[in-house]
């Protein structure tokens, strides 16, 4: 376990993270945090957005196919690597 002791910055208290925490989850200066409070616990962890099923589809690089049956359960038949490439193209960047 890791030990920090707490400074004063004006009307607020600063906590040091450790570096090998900054550097295990790609962080830096300025980067957004979540905070919960459980008793007399305070839990601190990176506050990244979570991204939606249509940012993910979108994301994935033209061409791949997905694992045979996959979505066999969906409504909608599975596409095919050519079909899908047109119908999800790779986004601009």
């Amino acid at each position: 376990m890791l030990h920090a002791s707490l400074r004063r910055s004006g009307g607020s208290y600063i906590m040091t993270v450790p570096l090998s925490y900054i550097e295990q989850n790609h962080l830096d200066a300025g980067s957004r945090m979540a905070i919960e409070i459980i008793g007399d616990e305070l839990k601190i962890k990176p506050d990244r957005p979570r991204r939606s099923l249509v940012e993910l589809l979108a994301a994935t690089p033209p061409g791949l196919c997905r694992a045979e049956g996959w979505g066999t359960s969906w409504a909608l038949p599975e596409p095919s690597c050519d079909t899908r490439a047109r119908r999800h193209p790779a986004p601009s960047v």
